[in-house]
């Protein structure tokens, strides 16, 4: 990719992803409320009073993170009545962000110079398979460097 300041962007985040992927299997099976909760004693009635709720409360968020319907605001204050700071993230699988833009552009040249060389065949101007790959890998280029609105559609 031609735009530094972009490139500069994608290689800061993907550095940032990099560290969630070494953390992504570490959630705990019933949750981390749950877990550092009874990790430390805490009973429900307690969080539930340094968090300003009830203990009935306390099981239904801790039921709501362990079904992943919680929202970030209930487990950042979970997270600040059990003494601790919520910090969250993305990883990715098996990509970066650079790839999944190649891949992504790629797939829409591969789209675009298709419709091109079979227009082209329809007029008896075909081109070589060399040349539609090099086309391919040029127009992928050009819709990555450029960060095309339509990349994503």
């Amino acid at each position: 990719m031609k735009n530094s300041k972009r490139s500069l962007q994608i290689e800061q985040l993907d550095k940032k992803i990099k560290t969630f992927k070494k953390l992504e299997h570490l959630t705990p099976s019933h949750g981390w409320v749950y877990a550092v909760r009874t990790s430390l004693g805490i009973s429900l009635e307690q969080l539930g009073r340094k968090m300003g709720i009830t203990a009935q409360s306390v099981r239904e968020l801790e039921q709501r993170e362990k079904n992943s319907s919680i929202s970030l605001k209930s487990l950042d204050e979970a997270a600040r009545g059990l003494g601790l700071k919520l910090t969250y993230g993305f990883s990715a699988p098996d990509k970066n962000l650079n790839e999944m833009i190649k891949l992504r552009a790629n797939k829409m040249a591969e789209k675009i110079v298709s419709r091109t060389h079979k227009t082209m065949q329809l007029e008896n101007q075909a081109n070589s398979r060399a040349r539609i790959r090099k086309a391919i890998r040029e127009k992928a280029a050009e819709i990555a460097d450029k960060n095309t609105k339509y990349l994503w559609d």
